[in-house]
């Protein structure tokens, strides 16, 4: 908190700071009547009528009543906490989304409408990285109607932890009654000491620029075969890794510098015995010949045993992104 030289609480934010990061202190108090102080970081995302929303990395937006401050400023940006490479929200959100293409897609000003039959959230959502170039409920009717079109319910993707134009517009979501159903750490590592790995399994896993019957069986989340092999397929440089009788399976597509991750998935029988890692060794290995150098992967944020996996590999979060789905 801002303390004077004397000692003194100040509040150092106006609503001129909106879109900043910021730290506050606001006062309670107790059932008995005791004062009860409760501190906020997050970026400042409107400030009316006497109420402040700030949103946390997490997603969740706080509400505070002006009067209840006593403190408050704008804070530098959160140090660099992961390892590996560096990378922009905007170039790691345009390289995720060219390696899950949707079948179709409409741009709204700076918007991307997208629509892939519903495989997937992340290619039937509305990837927003710019401004729609209308006002938001209008761009928001526009959305619903593109969707309900399509007998698709409307997602919009959004990201915290990543830029404050995004944690404004996931405040402004929530206020109209959009929920986040989903919410993914995109991480990021480097893409060597993957394919370094020394997994036993790592020989046997076969690699195929298309998915089988028992690649799909193993990934599990497919209720069309067509639909998902068109999907699955697309992207600038796509593998598929599978070991024998479909005891784990992965994907990864490789873009230029990055290699993503995704879809890796291990039989239950089999689990805790390294088939995961074999997997993504095998991954990276190949996009490390095709000349990759950092990898990046999204993992939902309640998945705490790929959240070993991926620690142990040298992935750190970059940011959390949220899909909302519009109100009923």
């Amino acid at each position: 908190m801002e303390i004077t030289a004397g000692g003194l609480l100040e509040i150092r934010i106006t609503p001129a700071d909106v879109g900043e990061r910021v730290s506050v202190r606001r006062v309670g108090h107790r059932p008995g009547g005791s004062p009860e102080f409760t501190d906020t970081l997050g970026v400042l995302t409107s400030w009316n009528e006497g109420v402040l929303l700030i949103t946390r990395k997490n997603g969740q937006t706080v509400r505070i009543a002006e009067s209840s401050l006593v403190a408050g400023k704008v804070v530098p940006p959160a140090p660099a906490r992961r390892r590996g490479p560096a990378a922009s929200f905007e170039e790691l959100t345009r390289v995720a989304a060219r390696s899950w293409q949707p079948l179709e897609s409409e741009p709204l000003g700076g918007w991307v409408l997208r629509a892939s039959g519903g495989f997937t959230r992340r290619a039937n959502s509305v990837l927003p990285l710019g401004d729609p170039g209308i006002p938001l409920d209008d761009a928001l009717a526009r959305v619903t109607g593109w969707y309900a079109e399509r007998d698709l319910p409307a997602y919009v993707q959004a990201a915290t932890g990543a830029a404050g134009t995004q944690e404004m517009l996931c405040a402004e979501l929530e206020r109209r009654g959009w929920t986040a159903e989903v919410s993914a750490e995109v991480r990021i590592g480097a893409l060597a000491p993957v394919g370094d790995v020394d997994a036993a399994a790592a020989g046997s896993v076969r690699l195929t620029r298309a998915p089988d019957e028992e690649w799909l069986a193993r990934y599990g989340k497919v209720t069309d075969p067509d639909l998902a092999r068109r999907m699955l397929v697309e992207g600038p440089s796509v593998w598929f890794a599978a070991l024998p009788g479909g005891r784990a399976v992965g994907r990864c597509v490789v873009d230029g510098r990055w290699a993503g991750f995704a879809a890796v998935t291990v039989d239950p029988a089999h689990r805790r015995e390294g088939l995961a890692t074999a997997v993504m060794a095998a991954l990276a290995r190949r996009a490390l010949e095709e000349g990759a150098s950092a990898a990046w992967l999204q993992v939902e944020t309640d998945n705490a045993g790929a959240h070993a996996l991926y620690d142990g590999l040298g992935f750190a979060t970059h940011h959390t992104y949220h899909h909302y789905r519009a109100a009923a």
